[in-house]
């Protein structure tokens, strides 16, 4: 599949410069070649654009103006949305065949619809809603009563449990779990006693959950994802959290029970929530941050410690550890010199 630059305009908006060419492929500035389109968003990269042999970029107006027009452009306001509508544009999603596949087991009950595809060894369970145009690889498992909304795909090994509810162009990566168990437990004496979770897993339309990410169901009321949310790889979101809409959260991020993330905010990787507490809309989390306090105003958050050698953070914690014996001195040496100071005064008057 290849455009000529006109064509991807015409399609996708934005302005051409320079003689127009036809493009097989997009790539990086540094590896592209004279048929491939590539994309400059960031001023500190301009380097590597004069060193590129991309036959095409695309760059902002400003970036435009610099050029000396000797190589063809694409001017967009935001090059970096633009390369993505592009990579969109030359690798289309694959569209659902149709059809369950001889070796899928489907359960009583279940209301799938044609348009969808089902492929080997896929499981579902009874009374199940498939909608329009989905599509389940090798190995997903969808328990009872679970609701799929239209354009929803499963990847390899994905388990949705029972009662979950997914909406319209959700997608799912492998070996991610919908719906499992919580971690509720109450201390009986000498034993923990499991506390029945039978809430659900609400996730709206057009969210997307990356590989190895576990969303437990709610323990009384639901867990819910909000529509546009994205959910990186490997994260621990736990029973009855809410994430707002159009948040975005990064690889490893775990979410204690009952916490709300508001809408559009973002999550950096390794950062950690505990329980029970709100998040402000528009809110930003550095990675490695330990959230352990509701944000009511939003803005963005960090309390990762900046890296050090080993003999700096050895030296530092040395002095960490004596911090509250420091303070209490501070604190007498300045009520020792209040005292002195209205001494002085005394005797100057």
């Amino acid at each position: 599949m290849s455009y000529m630059l006109s064509e991807i305009v015409a399609r996708l908006g934005g302005e051409m410069r320079g003689t127009d060419l036809r493009i097989e492929r997009i790539a990086p500035l540094e590896t592209a070649g004279a048929d491939e389109l590539s994309f400059l968003a960031n001023p500190k990269y301009r380097r590597q654009l004069d060193g590129s042999q991309a036959g095409a970029v695309i760059v902002t107006p400003a970036m435009a103006g610099e050029l000396d027009g000797g190589r063809p452009l694409i001017v967009a306001n935001d090059p970096y949305l633009y390369f993505a509508r592009v990579a969109t544009l030359y690798h289309p999603v694959a569209a659902p065949q149709g059809g369950i596949h001889a070796m899928a087991v489907v359960g009583e009950g279940a209301r799938i619809a044609p348009s969808s595809e089902l492929r080997e060894h896929v499981s579902i369970g009874r009374n199940v809603v498939i909608g329009e145009r989905c599509k389940l690889y090798p190995g997903v498992v969808v328990g009872d009563n679970v609701v799929l909304g239209d354009e929803v795909t499963l990847h390899p090994n994905v388990t949705i449990y029972h009662g979950c509810q997914l909406g319209n162009r959700v997608a799912v990566h492998s070996g991610s779990v919908i719906g499992a168990d919580g971690f509720g437990l109450a201390w009986a004496s000498d034993h923990w006693f499991k506390i029945p979770q039978t809430g659900r897993v609400i996730i709206e339309d057009d969210v997307e959950v990356g590989a190895n990410t576990t969303i437990d169901r709610g323990a009384m009321a639901d867990t819910v994802i909000r529509r546009g949310a994205k959910i990186d790889n490997l994260v621990q979101i736990a029973h009855n959290v809410q994430i707002g809409e159009h948040s975005a959260i990064a690889g490893c991020v775990g979410i204690a029970g009952s916490t709300q993330i508001g809408a559009y905010c973002t999550v950096g990787g390794a950062a950690m929530f505990v329980g029970h507490i709100t998040v402000a809309d528009k809110t930003h989390i550095g990675g490695g941050t330990l959230v352990s306090k509701s944000i009511k105003t939003a803005g963005t958050y960090a309390s990762s410690y900046p890296m050090s050698t080993m003999k700096d953070w050895m030296s530092n914690a040395v002095h960490l550890r004596h911090l509250d014996d420091l303070v209490k001195r501070v604190k007498t040496m300045e009520r020792e010199l209040k005292v002195q100071k209205n001494r002085e005064d005394d005797n100057n008057e």
